[in-house]
């Protein structure tokens, strides 16, 4: 169930760096209320994940699946530059995520 927690605190950094953004500097009132939800939520489920999961572990892959997921969102809905590189060094990443869950022993 940690790394359901922990997955699930991943999608909510999305949420709260989709929602900052949109908040235009907290100008706006609806994604600034989203950011406090979400950023709520994720914090939340984090601090859940690592009742099981190392500090170390559940952090990097808190981080990292946030980094992608929001760099995706950039590239869907910001249009941000979806170059090869890029998708690469974000395919890198998911792949150390993967690899951290593969030798995680819970």
């Amino acid at each position: 169930m940690a790394w359901t927690y922990l997955i699930l605190a991943g999608l909510f950094e999305v949420g709260f760096t989709t929602s900052l953004k949109f908040s235009e500097g907290f100008t706006r009132l609806a994604p600034s209320l989203a950011f406090l939800v979400t950023s709520g939520l994720s914090f939340w489920l984090l601090t859940r994940a690592l009742q099981t999961i190392p500090l170390g572990t559940a952090y990097a892959v808190w981080t990292g699946l946030g980094a992608v997921g929001t760099a995706i969102v950039g590239i869907l809905v910001f249009k941000d530059p979806a170059t090869f590189g890029r998708l690469f060094f974000l395919a890198l990443i998911i792949a150390s995520v993967v690899g951290l869950k593969l030798v995680s022993s819970e």
